[in-house]
């Protein structure tokens, strides 16, 4: 797991936590991957116990969770759970827009050095590094609006978000996704919101359909590919 330039991790306990969920949006650790409490130890410095209690902590935030036989595990979301965070994460992000009246210029400036190095991870191949970025961008929206708390929320919902399109739906254009990032600040700049809430739903509503694809295989008994 490596760190990632642009986020400084906390101190203490949450040390762990905070790089399994950088590891996770970054694609270096993959739905259903074991995480050996022993092997973190040595990672982090720290005693397997620390390591349980950070566990624990993330399996309540339902990242990781454990079995008698494999340990802990990163989570692999069902089709149903993956249809709930997706609600869960339209609710949070369109209501965060709505409740926009104003957005002040010093945030649309953080919001455009974000893409900025986006799209730089992107022209140099750094894929670890743009995956995060693009995920994390959801975050520093709800960060340099203000609000610390959907930070939060959505840190975790993200995460989950990440697991699901690694196991349902196809590879994302990196690109396009960059692109829309950068539509979206040019409409909270424009003060045009409902195209932001627009531009907002089109990633969920497109892993949405995906979903309700496969799920329509497997209610039909049909094989996946």
């Amino acid at each position: 797991m490596q760190d990632q330039k642009s986020d400084t991790p906390p101190l203490g306990g949450n040390l762990i936590e905070h790089r399994i969920m950088q590891a996770v949006l970054s694609g270096q650790i993959s739905s259903g991957e074991r995480l050996g409490e022993k092997d973190l130890g040595e990672i982090f410095g720290v005693s397997r116990t620390r390591v349980r209690e950070a566990m624990m902590r993330l399996s309540s935030r339902g990242i990781v969770a454990v079995s008698p036989r494999r340990g802990w595990f990163v989570i692999e979301p069902t089709v149903e759970e993956a249809r709930e965070t997706i609600e869960a994460r339209r609710a949070v992000e369109v209501g965060l827009l709505l409740m926009q009246k104003s957005i002040r210029p010093e945030a649309i400036r953080q919001l455009e050095e974000h893409v900025a190095e986006q799209q730089k991870a992107i022209d140099e191949g750094d894929f670890a590094r743009r995956s995060y970025l693009l995920g994390h961008f959801h975050v520093y929206l709800a960060e340099a609006l203000g609000n610390s708390v959907l930070a939060g929320i959505l840190e975790e919902l993200t995460t989950r978000t990440v697991l699901i399109a690694a196991l349902y739906q196809p590879t994302e254009d990196a690109q396009h996704s960059c692109d829309n990032h950068r539509r979206l600040i040019s409409a909270m700049a424009a003060g045009h919101m409902e195209k932001a809430v627009q531009i907002m739903n089109a990633h969920l509503t497109r892993l949405e359909k995906v979903l309700n694809v496969r799920a329509g295989k497997k209610k039909s008994g049909q094989s996946e590919k």
